[in-house]
């Protein structure tokens, strides 16, 4: 099982575009061989320390089989029309593949 901690900073005031275009993908990426799970989340205020708060980012949470299906899921049709939709909306992207020990 691959673990995967996408952190999307977004563009001021492109928060609710993004979620739009993100959410609509969501369905298809599901139907990949091989996704167990991918959802976007956003912070939420705890108050817990050392937590680090920022409006403008995204983390998405995914889990895939294999390698393999998570690097078929990044060239997909739809994943490539996707970063087209969201270019001018993204600043930054960050990632953390994982796997348990």
């Amino acid at each position: 099982m691959i673990s995967v901690i996408a952190s999307i900073q977004i563009k001021e005031n492109c928060l609710d575009s993004f979620l739009e275009i993100f959410k609509s993908n969501i369905p298809n990426v599901m139907n990949e061989e091989g996704c167990v799970e991918y959802a976007p989340t956003v912070d939420l205020d705890t108050g817990l320390e050392p937590q680090a708060l920022d409006p403008n980012v995204v983390t998405i949470i995914e889990k895939w089989e294999t390698l393999e299906c998570l690097q078929s899921h990044l060239t997909a049709p739809h994943m490539l029309e996707y970063k087209a939709k969201v270019a001018d909306l993204v600043e930054h992207v960050s990632l953390k593949v994982l796997q348990f020990v």
